[in-house]
């Protein structure tokens, strides 16, 4: 089914800007959330996925976070400069790249889930059960293929 066409298409009343704008407004909440441990939401990502075995290479996170490659080496390249993670390559085949953390690394991902659930919880807080269950279903909806 087609629910928009040239003739009711409206940049402010699509999906896409809405979906944008929340995301933007969740990121701007969560980076400043963020600022007393030196990384930003997108790195928080990086940091939460290796603490928790999610991905070990950066292929692995590009595809696990939807992030391309090329922004993927450089997110790594600044939490590598921060001290956060190491690089090294794999003994089975030199094209691998495996990340870790280091304690300083698995340090700041273990204050995480104490500042990310406020930030999330304050943008939610005018959502019942219900709803936070049904937006949940409907993102899950909207991203699968």
């Amino acid at each position: 089914m087609n629910h928009y066409s040239p003739e009711n298409f409206t940049l402010t009343q699509s999906v896409g800007f809405s979906i944008t704008k929340a995301r933007n407004l969740l990121i701007t909440e969560m980076d400043a959330a963020l600022k007393e441990l030196g990384i930003t939401s997108q790195q928080m990502g990086i940091l939460l996925s290796l603490a928790r075995g999610l991905a070990t290479t950066p292929f692995e996170l590009s595809r696990l976070l939807g992030i391309d490659t090329g922004l993927m080496t450089r997110m790594l390249d600044k939490l590598e400069t921060k001290g956060l993670l190491e690089r090294s390559r794999s003994v089975e085949d030199r094209r691998v790249v495996n990340l870790t953390l280091t304690t300083e690394g698995e340090a700041v991902a273990a204050h995480i889930p104490a500042i990310a659930p406020v930030v999330l919880n304050r943008r939610l807080r005018k959502f019942t059960k219900t709803e936070f269950d049904e937006l949940r279903r409907l993102l899950n909806k909207f991203l699968a293929d």
